[in-house]
């Protein structure tokens, strides 16, 4: 009986220690590793995107099939398409998990990124596409012309807004002080200028051939005048989709390629397309993106300078605590991957 209890009491020190030691390396797990995020199975996939050419990449691909047909073999079953009139808000959509993919400037990207946004861009839409269009009562030599007028463009944050505030800056303007910028949908802008309420606007194609078409101003400066080559709309994808299904984000990459190579080899199409989409004037569109300086790239590399410098401009202009760097911003392996495949 004595040697019974012994073997008891043993057996109950063992088994305290080992669930002590279980305890122990639990409590340290939690304390200094982070273990890998639990994989969801995902049939359904939101993407935004905006009414404007620069993004007929994502709508070509919808009006193909694309996107259901290349990701069905993924197990997703489902597209849901969410339009937004700028960047940010649909930044804030996205912020708040409501998106898994979005098609927008890569400006209101980094403005996100500042605030915590878990995402990275994963390939570029297109650069440029983006004019300052006056109306025909005034006169422009210079932009000290424009010293003492409204302007409507894009929200605070945006490509457009970013864009020109340097842009005045760097010709001796003072961005609020010496014109009035104010924020607003293309659709808003566009009938603000019609109805002469404000004297100029720097909007997205098609919005300026829209303008001009109606007679009531006429393109001064084109962005890529203000910066050559610049950074304009993205493809951004969130870090819970890279890092838990890499495969669908290479996929989503590579159905953006073949989209842009499409509407490349065929504009009149593409036109078409966004036509059909936004039910603007066919003539229209087509008159747009002949007159655009715009361009629809997929190379990161093309573009990667110009969002850092964006990031450097928002910081200057106090929109973000401090500037990103290009590894902040941009996750371009799916697309080294898939040009390695081809």
């Amino acid at each position: 009986m004595k040697k019974l209890g012994i073997l008891i009491l043993t057996f109950l020190l063992v088994a305290s220690i080992f669930v002590s030691g279980c305890a122990s390396n639990k409590e340290n797990v939690s304390e200094n590793e982070t273990g890998p995020e639990e994989t969801t199975t995902i049939t359904e996939l939101n993407i935004g995107y905006q009414p404007s050419t620069h993004q007929i990449a994502y709508m070509t691909a919808a009006e193909k099939g694309w996107w259901k047909e290349d990701l069905a073999p993924y197990g997703i079953t489902k597209i849901n398409e969410y339009q937004f009139p700028t960047g940010a808000p649909e930044m804030q959509a996205m912020l708040a998990g409501d998106l898994d993919a979005a098609y927008v400037g890569s400006a209101p990207v980094i403005t996100a990124l500042s605030q915590g946004l878990d995402a990275k861009i994963v390939a570029p839409v297109q650069i440029n596409g983006s004019s300052l269009v006056l109306r025909n009562e005034y006169n422009y030599k210079s932009p000290q012309d424009l010293k003492g007028l409204k302007i409507a463009t894009y929200p605070p944050g945006t490509i457009q807004d970013t864009l020109l505030r340097n842009w005045l800056k760097e010709n001796g303007l003072d961005p609020d002080k010496d014109v009035k910028i104010l924020g607003m949908t293309p659709g808003d802008a566009v009938t603000a200028i019609s109805a002469k309420q404000v004297d100029a606007v720097f909007l997205p194609h098609p919005s300026p051939a829209v303008v001009e078409k109606e007679n009531i101003g006429r393109t001064i400066v084109q962005s890529g005048e203000m910066e050559a080559n610049h950074s304009c709309c993205v493809l951004v994808v969130s870090g819970k989709l890279i890092r838990e299904h890499p495969d669908i984000v290479e996929q989503i990459v590579k159905t953006h390629i073949k989209a842009t190579k499409y509407n490349q080899e065929h504009v009149d199409e593409a036109a078409q397309i966004f036509s059909n989409k936004t039910t603007e004037d066919l003539d229209t569109v087509k008159e747009s993106l002949k007159e655009w300086d715009g361009a629809w790239i997929t190379d990161p590399t093309l573009i990667e300078d110009s969002a850092v410098n964006y990031s450097k401009v928002q910081h200057d202009l106090g929109y973000i605590p401090k500037s990103l760097t290009k590894e902040e911003i941009f996750d371009t392996s799916f697309y080294d991957k898939v040009m390695s495949e081809n």
